[in-house]
């Protein structure tokens, strides 16, 4: 396989700089790739741009911080892969393929035009990154509120349509008032990013965190039922009440009340989620650091 591995940096001069040596006046590259914020759409829009000059069978780009992995044709013994980046900005890899090789004309050629792509992957950068502060939460890298209203109907529709089972845990930390009071703030805050990462210490790949209050967690969980649920719920229990935190030098024993309810073919987003939420309470009303299951 023949293959050429490259990393094409950009600075503020280097679109303007291929400009020059490419001839736009018929191939509207530039106001092409200012339609679309999408990564997916952003090098297919590309990839068919520059077909009639850089002829390519497939190609291939990732943008590993947010999971991102495009294929697309069919793939041949002739690679030719960028990684890319803005100054210091890390844009993703982007690779093409073709059943001949390239002529050194076309690969300078292709370099040029990878730099017309550069600013709408830093725009398509930019618009991730804050896409995942509005849908992480800082603190405990758990989903937020706002994540967890949309995927709920996501994953309700996905099921019913399937006809398969979905299941959700609610859960609030015991006393938590106490290690804000006794502590500070700060130990507060260190109790719900160990806790987060306990939960997800036990989740699936397919399992959903959020944190939906100050010390309150909701677990989604797909393809999964209530008698699955309740086994997830007392092992989180149980990781947690068994799990020892240490805040300046201090021991400190933590447990949580967890509410477990799965989905009814009558449930609207708000019943279910409402039984997993009373459950919970039940738990607490029952002394805490158990498991109640929604009848």
């Amino acid at each position: 396989m023949n293959q050429k591995s490259a990393v094409l940096t950009v600075t503020s001069t280097s679109t303007f700089e291929s400009a020059k040596a490419v001839n736009l006046d018929h191939f509207d590259l530039s106001s092409a790739l200012q339609t679309t914020l999408d990564f997916n759409k952003l090098i297919s829009i590309f990839s068919r741009k520059i077909e009639r000059l850089i002829p390519h069978t497939a190609y291939a780009y990732s943008h590993t911080e947010f999971g991102v992995e495009i294929k697309n044709g069919v793939f041949t013994r002739n690679a030719y892969t960028y990684l890319l980046k803005l100054e210091e900005q890390m844009l993703g890899k982007l690779t093409f393929m073709n059943n001949r090789k390239y002529s050194q004309k076309e690969i300078k050629l292709l370099e040029n035009l990878l730099c017309f792509l550069i600013y709408p992957l830093k725009n398509a950068t930019q618009y991730q990154h804050a896409l995942k502060m509005a849908y992480t939460d800082p603190l405990t890298q758990a989903n937020t509120r706002t994540s967890f209203d949309d995927s709920v109907k996501r994953e309700m529709s996905l099921a019913i349509r399937a006809g398969k089972n979905l299941s959700v845990i609610f859960l609030d930390i015991d006393h938590f008032k106490f290690f804000n009071d006794h502590y500070g703030h700060q130990c507060g805050d260190f109790v719900l990013a160990s806790l987060a990462k306990c939960i997800r210490d036990s989740l699936r790949s397919s399992d959903l965190l959020f944190r939906t209050g100050g010390e309150e967690f909701v677990i989604l969980l797909s393809d999964t039922d209530i008698d699955g649920a309740k086994l997830l719920a007392e092992r989180i229990r149980m990781s947690i009440e068994n799990h020892t935190l240490v805040f300046d030098m201090h021991a400190i024993k933590v447990t949580v009340s967890l509410g477990v309810s799965a989905l009814c073919k009558e449930d609207t987003a708000e019943t279910f989620i409402k039984r997993a939420d009373a459950a919970m309470y039940q738990a607490k009303r029952d002394g805490r650091n158990r498991v109640f299951v929604a009848a």
